[in-house]
């Protein structure tokens, strides 16, 4: 059987102010593409299809449109389930009719969890649709209150699930969790994702999913298995920060055998526009070949760019960030806890060392001293022109 195993497509997603449907559409489009090329007996959707819980309307749109093309039109069958930004209830609605047509869909945990069967030439596989659900709320719809953090809820669906599992069948595991090899914290492959719980109740131990032939997992956003390779995250379809610049986002193929066996094809996708970092002087930057791309700018110019955003979208019309690389002390001043000197007692040349080096975190050169001493001379000299004698003043008042 082959699946296209796909995830975090958040659509509606808003970056830096700006909304990501059309470039959403761009990349979805190739999706379809593979779809109809590589015809799969099934495509798996691993949560978070929205961005948020009431997603805007161009973004319903899209999902439909997509869902029509691929379950209507290309005849596959499409197998989702919720993740932590969407809303069990609007993806729930509607499941029991969608399901008659080929698409699947769980939005709320179930104490009764049938699997999906679907079938290929080697016999049945059963896929297991399991919604994101905080540990609250599958403490009481399992009725077990010994369960506390997302890893003792895993636990305890999973041991559901294994109760219905037919022994002869191949099984799937479809999830939203962040799953690390033995429940231990990990940092969040993206900071465009947001915890599921705080401090380290959120992290699910990969042992769990031994039972299952493939386990696709949504939530991180880089493509990566998790101590076996038969435990993946597909990742975003894009970009989505620019913590997830170095990503290659994209989707798994999988082909499973009549044993169970699989093996694992990363498709990539390529976007309408890049999401990358940008470092130049602006003058270096107004030389660059004019840009579509999302970019984030870092000036290595020494002093500040007099309207660096207008100037830069004259190149990157559609730059989303600019900051300048110096304007923050460096990683190398001296941090020590040694004494600092009584600065009242400091001259004005003295301060403006230490002020220099601080923002700097390098010590200013002879240059730079030698500039800073001819400003000073000019404002002391102007502050100490002679006041006008009783002549002078005679003069003026007549």
């Amino acid at each position: 059987m082959k699946l296209f195993h796909t995830a975090d497509w958040h659509l509606g997603k808003l970056v830096q102010g700006v909304y990501m449907t059309e470039d959403q559409r761009y990349v979805l489009e190739q999706f379809i593409q593979a779809v109809e090329d590589e015809k799969p007996d099934a495509v798996i959707i691993a949560g978070d299809l929205y961005d948020r819980a009431v997603p805007p309307t161009e973004a319903v749109h899209l999902l439909n449109e997509v869902l029509e093309r691929i379950v209507l039109e290309l005849k596959t069958p499409v197998l989702a389930v919720a993740g932590n930004h969407d809303s069990p209830g609007r993806l729930n609605f509607g499941s029991s009719i969608m399901k008659e047509n080929g698409f699947y869909i769980t939005g709320h945990l179930k104490k009764d969890m049938q699997p999906v069967v679907l079938y290929d030439e080697h016999g049945p596989v059963q896929f297991h649709l399991v919604p994101y659900s905080d540990p609250s709320v599958v403490r009481n719809e399992l009725d077990d209150e010994t369960i506390r953090s997302h890893n003792d809820a895993a636990e305890r669906i999973i041991e559901t699930l294994h109760g219905q599992m037919d022994p002869n069948s191949r099984h799937v595991y479809v999830g939203h969790a962040f799953v690390t090899p033995f429940g231990e914290e990990e940092e969040n492959t993206s900071d465009s994702e947001r915890p599921l719980s705080i401090g380290g109740a959120e992290y699910v131990d990969a042992r769990h999913f031994a039972r299952f032939h493939y386990t696709a997992l949504g939530h991180l956003h880089q493509a990566h298995y998790v101590s076996n390779e038969t435990v993946r995250y597909s990742g975003s379809i894009m970009k989505y920060s620019i913590s997830e610049e170095h990503h290659q986002k994209g989707f798994h193929v999988v082909d499973m055998d009549a044993g169970g066996n699989v093996s694992i094809e990363k498709r990539t996708l390529t976007p309408a526009r890049d999401i990358r970092t940008v470092e130049a002087t602006m003058e270096e930057l107004l030389l660059h070949p004019v840009s579509e791309d999302y970019v984030f700018v870092r000036l290595l110019d020494e002093a500040p760019a007099l309207s660096p955003m207008e100037r830069i979208r004259s190149v990157y019309p559609n730059a989303m960030h600019v900051e300048r690389k110096h304007f923050t002390p460096s990683s190398h001043a001296d941090n020590s806890s040694k004494p600092k000197a009584d600065r009242t007692n400091m001259s004005d040349l003295d301060l403006f060392k230490a002020f220099y080096k601080e923002v700097k975190g390098i010590d200013a050169t002879e240059e730079t001293e030698a500039i800073f001493r001819d400003v000073l001379d000019d404002l002391l000299k102007g502050e100490e022109e002679p006041a006008p004698t009783d002549k002078q003043k005679a003069s003026v008042s007549q």
